[in-house]
């Protein structure tokens, strides 16, 4: 017993003095231990660091390092569009009316090595929740649209490209809409840090100047509390689109001053963490229409630019990042002038609508004899076509052909391999 306590107490004291030692050596060593890139292995410089910390988390060669792959908001959302402008290419801003084309977006980009907006209409978010619904307080478009962006969240970062989730075209009747979608994004936010949605266009442009901007300032306001961009319009964009009907609009109001984009510059700076862009029209016009029909003068935008920059007195050229919507049909020439006056964005629908519907006609033009009866083609009159009526095989050649049609989009917004 003697010999048992007197080893135990050795231990003990052992022990004590062993630990006493152990954390005066950590003290002297932790400072070292701060600059050091793991437990073990040699010094290294703070800047060799921070140089090495730069490489690791930069996701894309050509792009701020604050843009990684998935859904891009707040900072990096203000990172990649000034960016875009500065390196002189636009991003597909794309309208889908559900996982089908969303996906075909997301797929497209990862082809063409670039980043893709995503854009819900308010009619494609109640396509989304289901025609079948009652849209009673735009519930179904709210329900909708948040669904559809939860799907782009929890697939984005797989196709490895930068994606923004943006909603369309928000008329002054249908702030409700946009309400209910920042309802979603302030307890998203509150969670996570970020919103759920990049940004949301308000497009008042039928309300007097100065009540489209004071009622785009407001919602600016909340927005900024939980880093979304806002979208405005300023003009009117001509044709129809979703709901939206402007066919019989004087042409006087199809074209923006630069005074007007001005104003409403000077308004938003106003607010505190304000991130916006300006759809100026420019003659634009929703839909394709024969050659002749739309005459598009994106001198305005030069214009505009060179306005805000004198009253300023800025160095930077292109101090608005516009927005070019009603883009489908549109010449590449005009495109890329409007692009290098600071237009970092184009929309994208009727052409995409076409191409998708082209994919599917193809399919069935293809095994059109396969397609008319559950049993029974060319091969034999008790061969099954179960594999050639799935509906995901008419579905995938309508992905696939929207897919295609925006890489050649990507090529006339020069977006092209812009990543790494």
């Amino acid at each position: 017993q003697n010999v048992f306590s007197s080893r135990s107490f050795s231990s003990h004291s052992l022990g004590k003095r062993l630990k006493m030692k152990l954390a005066l050596a950590s003290l002297l060593v932790a400072p070292a231990v701060a600059f050091a890139p793991g437990h073990f292995g040699a010094r290294r410089t703070a800047l060799h660091m921070s140089t090495e910390a730069a490489e690791e988390t930069k996701a894309f060669a050509k792009l701020p390092a604050s843009v990684k792959p998935g859904v891009v908001t707040g900072k990096a959302l203000d990172d990649l569009l000034n960016h875009a402008k500065e390196a002189g290419f636009a991003i597909p801003g794309v309208n889908i009316v559900g996982t089908n084309s969303i996906n075909a977006c997301m797929e497209a980009a990862a082809k063409y090595g670039g980043p893709i907006m995503v854009t819900f209409s308010k009619g494609g978010g109640q396509f989304i929740a289901g025609k079948s619904l009652s849209n009673e307080a735009d519930s179904a478009s709210i329900a909708g649209t948040i669904a559809g962006a939860l799907h782009v969240r929890q697939v984005a970062e797989l196709y490895g490209v930068p994606v923004i989730l943006h909603t369309d075209h928000c008329q002054k009747a249908w702030l409700p809409w946009i309400d209910g979608l920042m309802a979603a994004n302030e307890e998203y936010f509150e969670k996570n840090g970020e919103p759920l949605f990049s940004s949301h266009m308000l497009d008042l442009s039928e309300e007097p100047l100065e009540e489209n901007i004071a009622i785009c300032k407001e919602y600016m306001e909340r927005f900024a509390k939980c880093n979304v961009l806002l979208e405005f319009e300023l003009g009117i964009t001509g044709g129809e689109e979703d709901g939206v009907d402007n066919t019989d609009v004087d042409s006087s109001r199809l074209y923006t001053q630069p005074e007007e984009v001005f104003y409403s510059y000077q308004q938003l700076s106003e607010v505190e963490n304000a991130m916006f862009t300006c759809a100026a029209s420019f003659g634009n016009v929703h839909g394709v229409y024969a050659p002749g029909n739309v005459e598009l003068k994106p001198v305005i935008l030069h214009n505009s630019q060179a306005y805000i920059q004198e009253k300023l007195g800025s160095d930077d050229p292109k101090p608005m990042k516009f927005v070019f919507h009603g883009g489908s049909g549109s010449s590449t020439e005009d495109i890329q002038y409007a692009i290098e006056a600071g237009v970092i964005k184009m929309n994208i629908d009727t052409d995409t609508q076409w191409a998708f519907w082209d994919g599917v006609r193809a399919y069935e033009a293809q095994y059109h004899d396969y397609l008319q009866g559950q049993i029974g083609n060319p091969e034999g009159e008790d061969k099954p076509n179960k594999k050639y009526y799935d509906p995901r095989m008419s579905l995938r050649a309508g992905e696939e052909a929207m897919a295609e049609r925006l890489c050649q989009a990507a090529e006339d917004l020069k977006c092209v391999n812009v990543l790494n």
